[in-house]
């Protein structure tokens, strides 16, 4: 393959992003929006054609490393610090790393055109499509890297990104808050990541991915480290966790999920881009990234299946007691992202390892789609309400007829009810949890029954609980035809996805892996699990009554815990601000002030003083000079003679 198309796919998003940032003030929000529309356009054009062409070409460059489909497109040397510390950049061309071209370039080109209507008169207007570029630019950049220095790199410039779109209204405090504690917390997510690569480089011959994943790479990796062990856990077990550690920050995982929600304070577009189907499965495409080193430490898979599976169920039960529709997105993107996560920590080789991967990376597809159309059908009734709260809203469905049935259709595919996308892809996740554990495949079917009940709760709450009398005065409408485009292109894929041959196209190895549909032992019982949820959401949603405050009257205690996010926020603003700062902070201060400082201000006192007394020494006086030559002449000779007697 000619690496022209490739260069280009990196080359436009950072063009316009240089373009308009440096020059978009100098040109007209309609100028400004239709470049940064094209420019992502071209991108998506190219990014389906390099995809198609590695797909369904039977292109025999493709195939190299052996019998995997991995295909490097341009590698060059960027830094070398000595003969095994080289860093290079380049473009990789796998199965996942096409699906996420394709997946990245769909979503911010759709993000771009809505934005042209939702950010319609919004001051900073060039510089939002400038920061949409740079993020767009970063994500692309970390999924066809060729090395994990590479990736660390952009995923650096991804952090960056999601600090400047989250706190684009900054002169709003939420805002400039929550664009400082995203950046904060991933920070300390890829410190944990940085030591973690650093660890593993010590024992690896190669930073590239193919070279490092090949066919009996994995192995020699661990034979390199000898044994090595630390406190029970071998020292690859280690490196892999504390790597993982960057995915929790990035994908929002306990404890490191804090970020995410209070991120809901930037753009709903931005929402949708980074925090829907984007930057959060950065920690997903991580782990499926070097899926051959985890398959070789269970230890570091077992911890990944707790940490998903905890985080799931945690996020669905918040996302039920939560009234700011975009948190209830959030917390929803929380918990399937650990889903994902879940899938690929169950991948085992006797239970056929390509089912977890695969079917990982088949939701990250899916619910990329649906996800990206729920946060811009948010975005369009926010549009229409000025309202994050549920309480502004209802009785929807007569005003916002595209948004209502675009809505339900990404409602329908995330609770995973049949033929819609989010259907077969949970299906096969689920396949993959019960063939590793009964207990997980149970957990995670009851996540998905409350994913089912809190998104149609949410539903009924928008359009068709009691209708708003504010409506009387403000009658809500349908978004513009650059905002409700993207509602119903994201709604057709919604509804088609889940036939596409995702098995025969992206797996793990070059053994395609045939979908099947479990009816009887998977599908059929998560189907009836689903369908439960959604009648309970319609008795107590569908309608204003009185069952919702009786159950909440119930168990006061747990919903109160869920709609308080179960205190997270207090638990680290305690840790921070009454142990660090109270009593570590204040101690290593007192410690300072009166220890460091005392010490130096004790040598400055005693200097000072000596300085006073000697001081008649050099008092210019020839008569004291000879007197002191005298002295210390006598002085010499008497400790002579005595040392000589």
């Amino acid at each position: 393959m000619d690496c022209t198309l490739p260069i280009l796919i990196l080359a436009i998003p950072i063009t316009m992003f240089l373009i308009l940032g440096l020059l978009g003030m100098k040109m007209s929000h309609k100028l400004a929006g239709i470049l940064g529309i094209l420019g992502m356009g071209t991108a998506m054009v190219l990014s389906y054609t390099v995809a198609f062409d590695y797909f369904f070409s039977g292109n025999e460059l493709f195939v190299s490393a052996g019998d995997r489909l991995q295909y490097t497109v341009f590698d060059v040397t960027w830094l070398q610090f000595s003969e095994r510390l080289v860093v290079n950049l380049g473009f990789l061309l796998d199965p996942i790393s096409a699906m996420m071209l394709v997946v990245i370039t769909t979503i911010s080109f759709f993000v771009h055109l809505y934005s042209w209507g939702y950010m319609e008169g919004e001051k900073g207007f060039q510089r939002f499509y400038a920061f949409l570029s740079l993020f767009s630019f970063s994500m692309l950049g970390l999924v066809v890297a060729t090395n994990i220095f590479q990736m660390y790199i952009f995923w650096e410039l991804v952090g960056v990104s999601s600090y400047l779109l989250i706190g684009f209204y900054y002169k709003l405090p939420s805002a400039v808050s929550a664009s400082k504690k995203a950046f904060i917390v991933t920070r300390f997510a890829d410190l944990g990541m940085l030591i973690g690569i650093l660890v593993l480089s010590y024992y690896m011959p190669t930073f590239n991915f193919i070279e490092l994943t090949a066919p009996g790479q994995p192995e020699a990796v661990l034979a390199s480290t000898g044994g090595a062990t630390f406190l029970g856990g071998s020292v690859l077990t280690w490196a892999l966790v504390l790597i993982f550690t960057g995915g929790m920050g990035k994908s929002a995982m306990l404890p490191l999920h804090i970020w995410l929600p209070d991120a809901m304070e930037g753009p709903t577009p931005v929402s949708a881009l980074i925090h829907a189907a984007t930057m959060v499965v950065a920690g997903v495409y991580l782990v499926a990234r070097m899926f051959p080193l985890y398959l070789m430490e269970y230890q570091a898979l077992d911890f990944i299946v707790g940490i998903g599976a905890i985080t799931a169920l945690y996020a669905a039960m918040v996302a039920c007691a939560q009234v700011d529709i975009k948190r209830v997105l959030a917390f929803s993107t929380i918990s399937q992202i650990a889903f994902m996560m879940v899938s690929l920590g169950v991948a085992r080789p006797e239970i056929h390892e390509g089912l977890g991967y695969m079917s990982s990376m088949f939701h990250l597809f899916t619910h990329a789609m649906f996800k990206a159309l729920l946060f811009l059908g948010a975005g369009a009734i926010i549009h229409a309400v000025h309202s994050n709260d549920y309480t502004s809203m209802g009785g929807l469905r007569k005003y916002m007829p595209i948004t209502h049935i675009t809505f339900l259709i990404g409602c329908l595919a995330i609770a995973g009810i049949y033929p819609f996308a989010g259907f077969f892809s949970k299906d096969e996740m689920l396949s993959a949890m019960y063939g590793y554990s009964t207990f997980w495949g149970v957990w995670m079917t009851f996540v998905a029954g409350l994913t089912a009940f809190y998104m149609f709760r949410l539903y009924y709450l928008i359009f068709w609980w009691e209708e708003n009398p504010h409506y009387k005065h403000h009658k809500p409408h349908d978004a513009p035809w650059q905002m409700s485009l993207p509602l119903i292109i994201l709604a057709v894929v919604s509804c088609v996805a889940g036939f596409i041959p995702f098995g025969e196209l992206v797996t793990w190895n070059r053994e395609p892996y045939h979908i099947h549909i479990e009816w009887l032992k998977i599908a059929i019982p998560s189907l009836c699990v689903a369908i439960f949820a959604i009648l309970l959401a319609t008795v107590m949603y569908a309608k204003k009554n009185s069952l919702p405050d009786k159950a909440a009257a119930i168990w006061p205690g747990l919903w109160t815990a869920a709609h308080r996010r179960f205190y997270w926020d207090e638990i680290y603003m305690f840790i921070t601000h009454k142990i660090i700062f109270n009593v570590i902070c204040q101690s290593i201060a007192w410690f300072d002030r009166h220890i460091i400082d005392g010490t130096m201000d004790a040598f400055a006192k005693v200097t000072q003083r000596t300085s006073y007394v000697i001081r008649g020494f050099q008092s210019g006086s020839i008569q004291t000079y000879v007197w002191w030559y005298i002295v210390g002449a006598v002085a010499l000779a008497t400790i002579t003679c005595w040392a000589i007697l």
